[in-house]
């Protein structure tokens, strides 16, 4: 699934793809927004972990589980 990630003072946004599910990625954000965690830590599709201060967080934008398509067909 696709998460973006925007950070305050930060033109661009973190963009991620995660094997984890809608509902961990809610409780991670959820976490580090009531203090329980000083970081939002997410783990992209491979295997690498993407580390955001949570004081930093201006949005977290959770989106569909990827669908791979295939073949010649119109998009």
């Amino acid at each position: 699934m696709e998460v973006k990630i925007g950070v305050l003072h930060t033109p661009r946004e973190i963009v991620l793809e995660s094997d984890q599910s809608a509902e961990e990625v809610e409780g991670a954000v959820s976490e580090a927004l009531s203090g329980k965690s000083q970081l939002l830590s997410l783990t992209d599709d491979k295997g690498r972990k993407v580390l955001v201060p949570a004081e930093r967080l201006a949005y977290v934008e959770i989106g569909e589980p990827a669908v791979r398509k295939v073949g010649f067909g119109p998009l």
